[in-house]
């Protein structure tokens, strides 16, 4: 009797854990997405530079920035109708509204985020001229 207490204890134990980790991982969905600000040619646009996101689903941007000049990922419209979770950068974790990152030569930066609403907003970088010269992009956010 001791030892049938035993296994239906145990089998309950492996039951509760095994749904506790399927629910885990089924929350875990991100959709990883790399941005270049510029490239190793100084040529000033981003690449991709159309993006595409879906209402509540959690995605990362990783950015970097391999040109030899500093530049900005500007969306401020963009960042209001989302919700940011983290962005990481070196062993720093910025929580909270972002409405542009500055990207130095060779940086990098995570941006964790989930689109609230829909729409379709501007990017851009901010440093005088490089607008002009075709540094832009397009961030869409539907249902």
């Amino acid at each position: 009797m001791k030892i049938k207490k035993i296994i239906i204890s145990l089998f309950i134990c492996c039951f509760f854990f095994l749904t506790f980790n399927l629910n885990v991982e089924a929350n875990t969905d991100i959709e990883i997405i790399n941005v270049s600000l510029g490239n190793a040619q100084g040529e000033l646009k981003f690449i991709p530079n159309k993006f595409d996101f879906k209402v509540g689903k959690k995605y990362k941007l990783i950015l970097d920035n391999p040109s030899p000049e500093k530049h900005y990922f500007t969306a401020k419209d963009f960042a209001d109708a989302s919700w940011t979770q983290k962005v990481q950068a070196g062993k720093v974790e910025i929580k909270g509204a972002i409405h542009e990152l500055e990207l130095k030569p060779e940086g990098t930066a995570d941006w964790v985020f989930v689109p609230q609403k829909e729409g379709i907003y501007q990017l851009y970088c901010s440093i005088k001229g490089h607008k002009e010269a075709g540094m832009i992009g397009q961030l869409t956010i539907n249902n």
